[in-house]
């Protein structure tokens, strides 16, 4: 239990018992939230609870709290509980207990910040679902980086999770791409071609295309007609999901599951989807076309499912995966982390869902902004090499993995961002990267001198802890298992890899001013347990980002 449940904890049964005592009136007790004043002055934590309740009430926000005050009970965790105008409630975390936690962090060890909160509920999170059209920009990155830590921070708090990238392997963008390929292919053996409408032009095409050449040789047939499409498809997209999942495994991006579209089609899934749908009155026939009466249920308009020519569209594909995800596979939440050129999807797809009787509130779709590339000053819109977009493996090979998993994370997803190569690049502490994993580079030092001097700690040494620089470290680290929940509650990573940061900062400023190796051997075991503390939290951190944690640098 984190520290704030338990004060959550001791505020209700004071205002369960002052009302019991009738000091105060009987109420609605909405929700206490704890927070952390601004100014340490005021104490560890907070509760403004009393200006909430005050009115109804019928009492000044002050005197609410001063009579609550009195009923909360003594606490190994608190040392002093004080009430502060206009009707904060503040407590002061006791010292004693503040040094008990480090030897329990230590006991902990890289568990310290998991729970089981979320133990039995399976959740999928998808992310990436880029069409094997093409190699992995920067733009899929943000995303990919987003819902690789997002999902190992849901996993710690006791969830089974799904990453499952979802394969558009049907429909006409993947046909376009197959026919752009054939005649980049016999482009190559110097026969006539011609280029589709719509086709991909990117170079990287024509890569490919000669690999299917010297693999294949000229056997594949010159024409749709005569089934080169039948050839050429299984072989192009095994070899551009290959390349999609090794680009990914370079920034240390995996998947649980790859689910193939198709599957909709062969297993029954996308029929059951538009029977229900049917069923339920939800289709209609219009201008040859089946549409889904999306108006019905709050939206401006009507989507069509299937075309003229009897192909289901992409919507339908989207409905039927959602179908899958929820009444086949039973899942008890879901994620789905889309780019921005998706966010005009969002409104049909939850119509959907509650046409299909899924609970919308089983489903949450994040939005996941534009990044822009900066060098040099300079905006970056294009590859030197190709001049198209820039890939996630260029990006990878230039500023390298933790670089690209530190940046992606650090903004909210609904806020556009810039990566700055220069600063990713750099080896000072200007660079975030470069500063926190300096932290944990530092605090293996230490622990490998201490080793060499044979300097063995002990449960008993954090006795000897007293200075404001020591406490300050031991709170920054226990904030991890409240952020850890925060996250899982509010699918935001970005507030990880700030955290990190900070306790990096918290730590550096400690080192400064407290030698931990010195002739006073007792207060040097106690610094020393005090740095192997710091030592799990940044390594619990770096890890849950998916960076590593260098040990020398």
């Amino acid at each position: 239990m984190v520290v704030t449940d338990k004060i959550e904890i001791l505020i209700e049964q004071a205002l369960e018992k002052a009302q019991k005592a009738g000091v105060l009136p009987a109420s609605v007790i909405p929700e206490s939230k704890i927070e952390r004043p601004q100014n340490s002055e005021h104490g560890d934590f907070a509760t403004s609870l009393p200006m909430k309740l005050a009115r109804t009430m019928k009492m000044r926000p002050i005197d609410f709290a001063q009579h609550m005050v009195t009923f909360i009970p003594e606490a190994p965790e608190i040392s002093h509980v004080e009430v502060a105008p206009p009707g904060f409630i503040n407590f002061t975390l006791a010292s004693s207990w503040l040094k008990e936690q480090v030897n329990n962090i230590i006991e902990a060890g890289l568990e310290f910040g998991s729970n089981s909160r979320n133990q039995g509920k399976r959740i999928q999170v998808e992310f990436v679902s880029v069409n094997p059209t093409g190699p992995i920009h920067v733009g899929h990155a943000r995303g990919a980086v987003m819902g690789s830590s997002l999902s190992s921070i849901l996993q710690i708090t006791g969830y089974e999770v799904t990453r499952e990238y979802y394969i558009n392997d049907a429909g006409t963008q993947m046909d376009l791409f197959f026919r752009s390929l054939l005649a980049r292919y016999l482009e190559l053996q110097g026969k006539t071609a011609e280029f589709p409408d719509g086709g991909y032009k990117g170079t990287y095409v024509t890569e490919i295309a000669s690999d299917l050449l010297r693999e294949k040789g000229e056997k594949i047939p010159s024409s749709v007609e005569e089934g080169a499409i039948k050839e050429i498809g299984p072989w192009s997209l095994y070899r551009m999901l290959s390349d999609i999942e090794k680009d990914l495994k370079e920034i240390g991006v995996v998947f649980d599951s790859w689910f193939s579209e198709k599957s909709l089609f062969e297993s029954g899934v996308y029929s059951r989807t538009m029977e229900t749908l049917s069923q339920k009155g939800f289709l209609m026939e219009k201008d040859g076309a089946t549409w889904f009466k999306s108006s019905e249920l709050g939206e401006d308009k009507d989507n069509v499912v299937i075309r003229r020519d009897g192909s289901p569209t992409y919507f339908a594909s989207d409905a039927a995966y959602h179908f899958n995800k929820f009444v086949v596979c039973g899942y008890d939440k879901v994620i789905d982390i889309w780019g921005a050129d998706h966010q005009g999807h969002v409104g049909r797809l939850y119509s959907v869902l509650d046409a299909l009787a899924i609970e919308p509130n089983k489903l949450t779709i994040i939005i996941s902004q534009l990044v822009a590339l900066k060098k040099d000053g300079m905006a970056i819109r294009a590859s030197k090499r190709t001049g198209e977009l820039i890939t996630l493996k260029e990006l990878f090979e230039e500023v390298g993995s933790d670089a690209c998993r530190y940046f992606f994370l650090t903004r909210s997803p609904d806020a556009q961002m810039e990566f700055d190569i220069d600063l990713a690049t750099r080896k000072t502490q200007e660079n975030p990267v470069y500063y926190i994993q300096y932290a944990f580079a530092r605090i293996s030092g230490i622990i490998r001198q201490a080793n060499q001097l044979g300097i063995i700690d002990e449960e008993s040494c954090v006795e000897f802890l007293s200075t404001e620089e020591e406490f300050q470290l031991i709170r920054k680290v226990l904030q991890f298992p409240e952020l850890i929940d925060l996250i899982a509650e509010t699918l935001e990573p970005h507030h990880l890899p700030h955290y990190a940061l900070e306790l990096a900062t918290t730590f550096h400023s400690f080192y400064d001013r407290c030698r931990v190796i010195s002739d006073d051997i007792p207060l040097t075991k106690a610094r020393l347990r005090l740095v192997r503390m710091a030592q799990i939290a940044l390594r619990r951190s770096l890890e849950l980002m998916g960076m590593n944690a260098p040990e020398q640098m």
